[in-house]
């Protein structure tokens, strides 16, 4: 596996807002969504790089925000602890609660059910219903450090993973009628330090899961086997995101090093 040299770029937008802590892309309009350390929610349209809205949301750091679509919502949480709804077109919002004890890290959206993943430095994982007033599900509850990521497995939607500064990535089932879950199906062992970010990839016969840790590394995970199968060595910091490219045979890898690789392979090759 190898990355790539140079990446070019179609659009940069310029904007002093402060530190971004995430963005999230719709699927039909040409809007970015931003959530910033500030406490603010910025919408952006890239085909003019105009901002469409600005909300002061908290206070406190915003660390995640993400488009419900089917509902023209945002959801958007951070350091407060509080998972807040707006409506992207009315911005009138819709729903405000809280539920988890400490910073909420990320969240997670289901792509065909109505489901929402947050995890939390409170070391749990909660799934709510968003069709039924966002209604709490499960709690997920093995990790022994913060919940850094969830993601939904997009070839069997009712499978999670998460990743944590406790070292491990588990992978979860959403089926349970039980209002606590303390056992995941399986746990993936092998970084050295805490995970930060995961990715399942979603083309190809084999699953794949990649994962990006403070040891600097990146692994490549057969999600049959339950076995480590490549480590990607290159960045020189914490590897803070990564993403796998829903149809080519690339991953995309960010890191505390201020770089960004472009790493290319046939999955088959590896």
């Amino acid at each position: 596996m190898r990355h790539a040299t140079k990446f070019g770029h179609k659009k940069k937008l310029n904007s002093r807002i402060g530190k971004v802590k995430c963005v999230d892309i719709h699927e039909r309009e040409t809007w970015i969504l931003a959530a910033l350390y500030s406490g603010k929610l910025i919408i952006f349209d890239y085909s003019n790089q105009n901002t469409i809205k600005n909300i002061e949301v908290s206070s406190f750091p915003l660390r995640c925000a993400k488009f419900i679509e089917n509902k023209q919502w945002i959801v958007c949480a951070g350091d407060d602890m509080t998972l807040r709804v707006y409506n992207y077109n009315t911005f009138e919002k819709i729903k405000s609660f809280e539920d988890h004890t400490d910073y909420i890290r990320y969240i997670e959206v289901h792509q065909t059910l109505p489901y929402i993943l947050t995890s939390s430095d409170d070391m749990t994982i909660k799934l709510y219903d968003y069709e039924n007033n966002f209604e709490k599900l499960c709690s997920f509850e093995n990790h022994i450090h913060y919940v850094m990521m969830c993601k939904f497995n997009p070839k069997d939607t009712y499978i999670f993973a998460s990743a944590s500064l406790d070292k491990t990535i588990k992978i979860w089932g959403v089926q349970n009628n039980t209002s606590v879950v303390t056992n995941p199906h399986f746990t993936l062992t092998g970084h050295t330090k805490g995970v930060n970010c995961i990715d399942y990839s979603s083309s190809g016969e084999t699953s794949y899961i990649i994962s990006g840790s403070d040891d600097k590394t990146i692994r490549i995970w057969d999600y049959h086997t339950k076995q480590c199968i490549q480590i990607l060595t290159g960045h020189t910091q914490n590897i803070s995101c990564l993403i796998y490219h829903s149809t080519l045979p690339i991953l995309v890898s960010s890191s505390e090093d201020c770089n960004v690789k472009i790493w290319n392979s046939s999955i088959k090759k590896i």
